[in-house]
């Protein structure tokens, strides 16, 4: 084995002893420190299980049976039940170089009105001129509306008429035809028979001519028989010869004017009944549907009548609403008080300008309040550990903190659904605004004033209750401390309700029993051995110390939380 070999053995070996060595001195301290632990515990305990004595002198009550009011006291502002927001409701007149309308006169800010006072008076120099422009507009469109109107009136009349002719003319086309088609005194048999009686009398007539031709030709053979005879002359022989030839001429004519006749007729028959009948029927159907084109042409025209007659009637009307909407703004010009109160003006902000006489406002900006200081209510916020027991319609004792010496009656008006939301940073409490009214008037109170409202949830009848801080929290233990025999001792109890005041013992303590009212002097001097006797107090409250107890040098006082975080608790477990 080479000389570094066994060097290096040498050295392990030597590491490992010094290493058990550590941790068995490591090991050793544990068990002393655990063993200190344990006893200093034992202590403890045995130290909670001795009457607790002091040198401070401690404040007694007697525990008794009797009624609890269960009360919520809470904090806010007052504020008036009827604060009427003023705002401005002037339209800005625009191309007057102003955003907004100038205040020309203004009540100053803390001023006390009555109903009807003139509060603030705008610049009503533009509006007059936009108003008078109105009135010609509206006149106009008024004339334009009476016009439309008439035209329209007479539209209607004019169509009336017009289809009282295109009806007139259907009835005369349909008389027409039926008189034209009628069997038995149409106008087409009444031609015909005309026409019959007509051929009838030229035949008669052919035959008078036909008789007289045959005179005239009888006539001539005489004359011509006489004239060779030499007993007529020249001259009658040619006037016979005349008279035949006028008979036969007349003959001719008449048996012409016969195929005249005979010929209309049958042209009648043939060709012009049917003609007639069609241009009657024509006739009585272009009426009918002149009848339709008249209707919808009247349609059309009444149609456009109306449209021009409502297009007058909604300018008109715009103009009648801008001209009662500019009159209206003359009247907003000037703003009255709406009930008795307090002027308070609207706090400035980066976006309005201050409220003074000259300034400019904005249409819609808040301009003052109005609250009415004879109506008063507080706004508090409940914490919702004790939210399901306060509800509209309770009673409450208001107390302003300015006049402590007085006590108004209220009652709970609003509680709110949603708590409040919270501040920049946010916070896991939830409070929920409610408002309390003042059922009185009130006199000399001002919004914003600091007021306690002490709600009256429930009165609990015959019942042990001791102060809030007669009460501690020990680790997990609910405790009070008992005088008995010049000796405070710890006693457990079982809480009930509180009212921030007073809490309600269901058991653990006794009437006639003694409680201790500053707990925290017990665990304060817990650890010093002190004696005294009784005494009494100016108030009349009983002071006790006791003769202490034996107690080791090395016992520790048990952790009691203070009265107030002790009330705390109970709060929520009443709750």
């Amino acid at each position: 084995m080479s000389h570094a070999s066994v060097l290096r053995q040498n050295v392990l070996a030597l590491s490992g002893g010094r290493t058990a060595a550590h941790w068995r001195r490591w090991l050793i301290a544990g068990v002393l420190t655990a063993c200190c632990i344990g006893a200093g515990f034992a202590s403890v305990q045995w130290y909670r299980q001795q009457p607790q004595a002091s040198t401070q002198p401690l404040i007694l009550h007697t525990v008794t049976a009797g009624d609890l009011p269960i009360t919520v006291t809470e904090r806010g502002n007052l504020e008036s039940q009827s604060n009427i927001e003023i705002l401005c409701e002037v339209d800005d007149i625009e191309g007057d170089g102003i955003v907004g309308t100038q205040i020309l006169s203004i009540v100053p800010n803390g001023t006390s009105v009555a109903q009807g006072d003139l509060l603030i008076e705008f610049d009503s120099a533009g509006h007059l001129e936009r108003l008078d422009r109105q009135i010609l507009d509206t006149e106009s469109a008024r004339a334009i509306q009476i016009q439309a109107q008439a035209k329209h009136e007479n539209q209607i009349t004019q169509n009336e008429t017009l289809l009282a002719d295109a009806e007139l003319d259907v009835a005369l086309a349909t008389l027409e035809q039926e008189m034209f088609v009628d069997a038995n005194s149409g106008t087409y048999k009444l031609e015909v028979e005309a026409i019959n009686r007509l051929i009838e009398d030229i035949n008669n007539e052919i035959l008078g001519a036909q008789g007289a031709l045959e005179l005239k030709r009888n006539e001539k053979r005489g004359i011509e028989a006489l004239f060779k005879l030499g007993y007529a002359g020249q001259h009658q022989l040619d006037q016979t010869r005349l008279d035949l030839l006028q008979s036969e001429s007349q003959y001719v004519a008449k048996i012409n004017k016969l195929n005249t006749q005979l010929a209309t007729l049958e042209k009648k028959q043939l060709y012009e009944k049917q003609m007639e009948e069609l241009k009657l029927k024509g006739k009585l159907e272009t009426a009918v549907r002149r009848v339709e084109q008249v209707k919808r042409n009247n349609e059309a025209l009444l149609a456009q009548s109306k449209a021009a007659l409502d297009a007058a009637d909604q300018h008109l009307k715009k103009a009648e609403e801008r001209l009662a909407r500019y009159q209206k703004q003359i009247e907003l010009c000037k703003i009255y008080a709406p009930q008795d109160g307090m002027v308070a003006y609207a706090p400035v902000d980066r976006y309005t300008e201050e409220v003074r006489e000259g300034a400019a406002i904005r249409p819609r900006q808040r301009i003052l309040s109005l609250p009415k200081l004879s109506q008063m209510q507080v706004k508090t916020s409940v914490h919702e550990s004790v939210l399901d027991q306060v509800k509209p319609g309770q009673t409450v004792s208001v107390r302003v903190d300015a006049f402590p010496d007085r006590l108004y009656p209220g009652s709970v008006k609003t509680v709110a659904v949603l708590p409040e939301q919270g501040g920049w940073y946010g916070s896991d409490t939830k409070v929920y605004q409610t408002v309390v009214t003042i059922d009185v008037p009130v006199e000399q109170l001002k919004p914003g004033m600091t007021a306690v409202a002490e709600i009256h949830v429930e009165r609990l009848e015959n019942v042990l209750a001791v102060p809030v801080q007669a009460v501690v929290q020990v680790g997990r233990d609910t405790a009070c401390y008992v005088a008995d025999k010049g000796v405070a001792q710890r006693r457990s109890i079982k809480l009930g309700r509180t009212n921030d005041k007073l809490v309600q013992i269901l058991d653990g303590v006794h009437s006639g029993q003694r409680v201790v009212l500053n707990p925290m002097a017990l665990a304060e001097e817990a650890l010093r051995p002190a004696g005294g006797e009784e005494q009494t107090t100016e108030s009349g409250a009983e002071q006790i110390s006791g003769t202490p107890a034996a107690q080791p040098s090395s016992a520790a006082a048990p952790a009691a939380e203070s009265p107030r975080a002790a009330a705390a608790s109970v709060t929520a477990r009443a709750s």
